[in-house]
C-alpha cells in the first residue's frame, strides 16, 4: 500500500501582504499529478489547511475543488484530513457528510458522548486499497487542546499524559480491529521534542507549560507517524518512521532553504518499508539580497545587478527581502532601495534593516520618579536616539521632532 503524506498548506497566506494563491494552486496541480503518477492510495494532510479560522472563500474553493479533481482522476483514492491549530475545527468539519461520501475523512476536533467518554470511533480510519481491502488503521488525532484530552491518573503534566492517553486509547481500539499483516498509522498535529522551528513563521503552542511532546507517546508497533505544524520536513527523535512532511512552499523568509517535499510512504504489511521525499517545485522564488546583512552602499550595488528575466508574468516575479546593515537612521532608505530596483521583475515584501549593536551598563541611566516628572518631550527623544543608536541626535531629526511637537498639529494631521 502506498500513502502521500503532506501538512501545513496555509490556503490563503498573504507573504508581506502578497496573495500566493497562485503557488499554493501551483502546488496543489503538481500533488494532484503526483497522486496519479505514484499511483497512491492514500493521501494524509496533516492539519494547518488553511492560514487561519476564518479562511477567505477563495481559499476554500481551492481545497475542495482540489478534492473534487483527486477524486475524478484518482477514484479510488482515500484522503484523512486534520485540523490544525491555525484551522477550524468546527468549519473544516462543516462539510465532512458530503465529503465522506466522496472518499475524504476530516477530523477536525475530538468529539465526546453525553457520559463525557471520547468518540475515539471517530478517530480510527480503515484504510483500503486499489481492490478495496482493508490494509491499515489510521489514528486520524487532531490538534488538542486542554479539553479535548482524557484526564490521565498519573502524577506530571495534565495536558501532556492526556495526549498520551489518548493516543494509547486509540491505539488499543485499532489493535483490536486490525488483523494480521494490517499496519497502524497516527497523524498528528503538535511540536515534538527537540523539533526544529521556523523563527517567524510558526506560531507556538505552548499549553499548560508544555510546548513539546516526547517521542514515546507513539507506541512502538506503529508503522509511521504523519506529524503537521514545523515547516521544516524532519525526523522525530531519530526515528525514521516518525515524521513532519513540512510545508510545500516558504512561508516566511527564514524558510528560504528549506527543501519543502512530500512524503510517499510503502507499506509491506504492518511496516513501512520505505519512506520517500518528493521534492516539490517552487512556483515563485524567494531572494535575499544580499545574503547577509551589509552596508547600504553594497546592497544598493548588488540590487542594481539583479539579473532576472524580464519576461517573468507578475505572478511568478520572486519576493525580494532586502538585507541592510546601517550604522544610524536612514530616513530615505526605503526610497533608495525602490530606485534600485527599478524596472525590475520583483516584488519588494520587507526591508530588514539590522543596526549596530550599543553596549550599555545597566542601570546607568536611570532616573527616579521626579527626575523623571521634569523631562520634557524633547529631553526623552534625545534619550531614546542616544539609546538606540549610541550617539547625539542630528539637528535636523531635532527640528523634525520640535515641528512634531508644535500645538495644532496633531489636530491638523
Amino acid at each position: 500500500m502506498r500513502l502521500l503524506h503532506t501538512s501545513d498548506w496555509h490556503l490563503g497566506q498573504t507573504l508581506h501582504n502578497y496573495d500566493r494563491t497562485y503557488e499554493h494552486q501551483c502546488f496543489l496541480d503538481w500533488l494532484l499529478d503526483t497522486i496519479v503518477e505514484e499511483e497512491a492510495d492514500a493521501l494524509l494532510i496533516a492539519g494547518d489547511i488553511f492560514d487561519n479560522a476564518n479562511p477567505s472563500s477563495a481559499a476554500q474553493r481551492q481545497l475542495y475543488g482540489f478534492l473534487q479533481r483527486a477524486k475524478a482522476r484518482a477514484p479510488q483514492l482515500q484522503i484523512v484530513v486534520i485540523a490544525g491549530n491555525h484551522d477550524s475545527p468546527g468549519r473544516l468539519e462543516a462539510p465532512g457528510p458530503l465529503l465522506e461520501a466522496h472518499g475524504t475523512v476530516v477530523i477536525g476536533n475530538v468529539v465526546r458522548g453525553r457520559d463525557g467518554a471520547i468518540d475515539l470511533e471517530r478517530l480510527i480510519v480503515p484504510l483500503h486499497d486499489k481492490s478495496g481491502e482493508v490494509k491499515a488503521w489510521c489514528l486520524g488525532v487532531p490538534f488538542l487542546r486542554p479539553g479535548d484530552v482524557p484526564k490521565a491518573e498519573v502524577e506530571g503534566d495534565a495536558y501532556l499524559n492526556g495526549i498520551a492517553l489518548l493516543y494509547q486509547q486509540a491505539f488499543a481500539l485499532a489493535q483490536s480491529r486490525r488483523e494480521p499483516q494490517q499496519a497502524i498509522l497516527a497523524m498528528g498535529h503538535c511540536h515534538m521534542v527537540d523539533g526544529q522551528s521556523s523563527t517567524d513563521s510558526e506560531r507556538r503552542i505552548v499549553i499548560g507549560g508544555t510546548e513539546a511532546l516526547p517521542a514515546s507517546m507513539f507506541d512502538p508497533a506503529i508503522a509511521y507517524a504523519a506529524l503537521g505544524h514545523l515547516h521544516l520536513a524532519q525526523r522525530v527523535g531519530k526515528k525514521d518512521h516518525l515524521r513532519y512532511s513540512g510545508s510545500p512552499l516558504p512561508l516566511s523568509f527564514a524558510e528560504v532553504g528549506y527543501q519543502h517535499q512530500v512524503l510517499r510512504i510503502d507499506l509491506d504489511g504492518p511496516v513501512a518499508k520505505q519512506i520517500t521525499p518528493l521534492l516539490v517545485p517552487r512556483a515563485v522564488e524567494l531572494l535575499r539580497v544580499p545574503p547577509k546583512p551589509a552596508p547600504l552602499p553594497e546592497v544598493l550595488a548588488a540590487l542594481e545587478a539583479l539579473d532576472l528575466d524580464p519576461d517573468l508574468p507578475p505572478q511568478c516575479r520572486p519576493y525580494l527581502e532586502v538585507r541592510v546593515l546601517l550604522d544610524g537612521p536612514e530616513p530615505s532608505l526605503r526610497a533608495q532601495v525602490e530606485a534600485a530596483i527599478a524596472g525590475k521583475p520583483v516584488r519588494l515584501a520587507k526591508i530588514e534593516p539590522t543596526r549596530k549593536t550599543v553596549t550599555r551598563e545597566i542601570g546607568a541611566d536611570a532616573l527616579t520618579l521626579d527626575q523623571l516628572a521634569q523631562l520634557q518631550p524633547d529631553d526623552i527623544f534625545r534619550r531614546l536616539w542616544q539609546q538606540r543608536f549610541g550617539e547625539e541626535a542630528p539637528n535636523e531629526q531635532l527640528t523634525a521632532f520640535a515641528e512634531l511637537m508644535l500645538p495644532g498639529d496633531a489636530e491638523r494631521a
